[in-house]
């Protein structure tokens, strides 16, 4: 099978893409990526470079694709708060355009974001009230892959590490308690009570890379366990000698506040997450005790610093 990932040099991309080189006699892969996070793509995979607004570049590329992992876009609340009209063309209009010009399997990205805010476990049948841009344009994005050969995941909140090229990223909850607690000794929880879904970016790199191969279309909630985020602090700091757990107590700083259930994923495509959030921790604490970041707070490791200019 040809496979085209689209964004396949990112924090995601980095871990699907090791799978698939894993399996040569499958599949033959290229990757699509403007390299908005990396200086360079080292990996022995045919590589494009160039925005996914190219359609003439993109296009060609399509038509030797059987299938498309579609990661490229804009991720996350604050980073598409910078740009909302190009974090609109990004994860929405690009995808009403894949849609209209390819007939293969698509494996496409979401997020739980599309939720909102609720007090109940919800599962794909739930209502959606996007609370931001990204969840916004992501929930439109799905609408145009409804009568295609399409199975899209609606991720919860990732962790840990993808692998050795890919850029950490900090600016997700797991990750970002953790680089807290080992640089600043001491992590400060404001309110905590929200829930979020989590889910290891390798756990996700496997049911992609499963659902290439698989017949199922529609939506499916990935993640592993729904946590608090005060309790996320608390498991965090278990895995250092001495972190102080701040809290105080006000309304949610971040109105999010969702429990999914992955039933359905493990029903119809055999999902079955491996890693737990400990594990996500101990990888990230390694890597930074092990200094094998020169400078842990640079920007590019948050999207919306580095999409900012560093600010």
């Amino acid at each position: 099978m040809n496979v085209l990932v689209v964004g396949g040099a990112g924090y995601v991309g980095g871990a699907v893409t090791d799978l698939l080189f894993q399996r040569p006699a499958q599949h033959r892969v290229s990757v699509y990526d403007s390299l908005l996070y990396e200086e360079s793509y080292l990996k022995p995979v045919s590589f494009y470079r160039g925005d996914i607004r190219d359609r003439a570049r993109l296009l060609s590329l399509l038509q030797w694709a059987d299938a498309v992992i579609w990661l490229a876009a804009i991720v996350g609340d604050a980073a598409c708060a910078l740009d909302p009209a190009e974090a609109t063309e990004v994860n929405q209009e690009s995808v009403r355009w894949l849609a209209e010009n390819f007939t293969g399997r698509i494996v496409f990205m979401s997020t739980c974001s599309v939720y909102g805010a609720a007090d109940v476990e919800l599962d794909e049948n739930s209502p959606t009230r996007p609370l931001s841009v990204y969840a916004s344009t992501k929930l439109a994005a799905e609408a145009y892959l409804e009568s295609k050969n399409a199975v899209v995941f609606r991720l919860g909140t990732l962790y840990g590490l993808s692998d050795q090229f890919s850029r950490v990223r900090f600016d997700l909850v797991v990750n970002t308690l953790t680089f807290r607690a080992h640089t600043q000794g001491r992590i400060s929880v404001f309110g905590g009570e929200q829930y979020r879904p989590l889910l290891h970016v390798k756990d996700v790199a496997r049911a992609t890379v499963d659902a290439l191969e698989q017949t199922q279309t529609g939506i499916y909630n990935l993640s592993r366990s729904n946590r608090q985020i005060s309790d996320l602090a608390d498991q965090v700091a278990l895995e250092f000698d001495s972190v102080i757990v701040e809290r105080t107590p006000q309304k949610f700083e971040d109105n999010r506040n969702y429990r999914v259930s992955y039933e359905k994923a493990a029903a119809d495509l055999g999902f079955d997450p491996k890693i737990t959030i400990p594990q996500g921790i101990r990888e990230v604490k390694q890597l930074l005790d092990e200094g094998r970041l020169v400078f842990p707070g640079h920007p590019r490791y948050w999207n919306d610093r580095h999409l900012a200019g560093g600010k």
